[in-house]
C-alpha cells in the first residue's frame, strides 16, 4: 500500500481543507552559501549605515558556590547512611525526610551538585555590562517562501538571535532560550557587513553555515488544533493506511517556514500576542543536522508573529 499524500487525506476528509497552510521545508545542508541566497548562518548582509542589532536583555549565566567543609561532611554522612541501609536490606537510594531537608538546605536553590569539586550550580540572570551582538541565524528570500506575511516592498527576511539563554523574555509564557529578532528588508538595500563578534555566546547557538533546498508543501495542524470529529476522521483514514495522523500526516518536521507548529512535547499552548490576537507560526528551528544547533533538550524552537502587526514582539516556544 502506497503512503497517502496530504491531498489524498483532504479528499477523504474535506473538513481539513480549511486547515491547510502553505509551508516551506528548508532542508539545510553543509555548504558555503551564496550571500544572496536563502541560507542558515553564513556571510552577513546589512543596510549600509545602519547599526548592527544588539541584545541588551539579561542572560542566564552559570554560578557555582563552594560547599563548606561542614556541609560536605553532612552530605557524605547521608551518603554513607543510605548505603548502609541498602546493605541491610532496605530500599536503595532512599533518604529520610530529615536527610532530604539537609540536602535541600545545602543545595540552597542549586540545580545540581559537583561531588568531586564540592560546588553547587545554579543559573542566574546577568545584565550584560555591554550589549551583545546578535548572530545571523537564517536569511530567507521571498521567492523561496512567498506565503510568509511579507510587508509591502520587502523581499528578504533576516532572523538574528542572541546566542545565549534568556529567561523572562515572554512574560508569563515560560521560555528558556535565545532572544530572537526578525528583520524584513529589501535585497537592494543590503550590502556585505562585518558584524561584531558576540561578547558572550554558547557554541550550541552558533550555526554552521548551510545552503538550503526549499521544498514547498501544504501543511496540516497537530491534532490539538482540530475539532474532535475532524481529528477522528483524519485518524481513521490514517489507520486504514497503517499510519498515525499526528506522526505521518500533520506538522511537517524539520526546519520549516510557515505551516503549523507541532505540540509533541506538551498539549496545545496557544501563543497570543499582547494585543490579544492568536499568533501564527513563522519559523521552526530544529536541533542537530548540518547547522549543528541544539535548542531546549535537543528540540525545536518555534517563532510566532502577530497576524495583524508584524512590529509586535515575536512569540517564542520550545518543544
Amino acid at each position: 500500500m502506497s503512503r497517502p499524500s496530504t491531498a489524498d487525506l483532504v479528499a477523504a476528509v474535506p473538513a481539513l481543507a480549511s486547515y491547510l497552510r502553505p509551508a516551506t521545508l528548508l532542508h539545510p545542508y553543509a555548504a558555503t552559501p551564496d550571500p544572496r541566497a536563502s541560507r542558515i548562518g553564513g556571510p552577513a548582509l546589512w543596510p549600509a549605515g545602519e547599526p548592527w542589532p544588539q541584545c541588551t536583555a539579561e542572560h542566564l549565566c552559570d554560578e557555582y558556590r563552594d560547599v563548606s567543609a561542614a556541609d560536605r561532611a553532612i552530605w557524605e554522612g547521608i551518603d554513607r547512611a543510605v548505603r548502609e541501609r541498602a546493605r541491610a536490606g532496605g530500599r536503595a537510594h532512599v533518604v529520610t525526610w530529615a536527610e532530604a531537608a539537609e540536602q535541600e538546605r545545602i543545595m540552597d536553590g542549586g540545580d545540581w551538585i559537583d561531588l568531586v569539586g564540592w560546588r553547587t550550580h545554579r543559573t542566574v540572570p546577568e545584565r550584560p555590562a555591554a550589549a551583545t551582538a546578535m548572530v545571523p541565524l537564517a536569511h530567507l528570500r521571498a521567492e523561496d517562501a512567498p506565503h510568509l506575511p511579507w510587508p509591502e516592498g520587502a523581499d528578504r527576511l533576516q532572523v538574528l538571535w542572541c546566542p545565549n539563554d534568556h529567561d523572562g523574555l515572554q512574560g508569563e509564557r515560560y521560555y528558556h532560550g535565545p532572544n530572537v529578532g526578525l528583520h524584513w528588508q529589501r535585497a537592494a538595500d543590503l550590502a556585505p557587513a562585518a558584524p561584531p563578534a558576540p561578547r558572550r555566546s554558547e557554541d550550541r547557538y552558533l550555526p554552521t553555515p548551510c545552503a538550503l533546498r526549499p521544498e514547498r508543501l501544504a501543511d496540516l495542524p497537530d491534532q490539538d488544533e482540530l475539532p474532535e470529529a475532524v481529528h477522528d476522521a483524519a485518524e481513521e483514514f490514517a489507520r486504514r493506511h497503517g499510519l498515525e495522523y499526528h506522526r505521518a500526516l500533520s506538522c511537517a518536521e524539520g526546519w520549516k517556514a510557515g505551516g503549523w507548529p507541532s505540540w509533541h512535547s506538551t498539549d496545545l499552548v496557544p501563543v497570543d500576542c499582547g494585543c490579544g490576537a492568536r499568533m501564527v507560526h513563522l519559523l521552526t528551528v530544529d536541533s542537530g543536522g548540518d547547522p549543528g544547533l541544539s535548542v531546549g533538550r535537543f528540540g525545536e524552537l518555534r517563532v510566532f508573529v502577530c497576524p495583524t502587526d508584524l512590529s509586535h514582539p515575536v512569540g517564542l516556544n520550545i518543544q
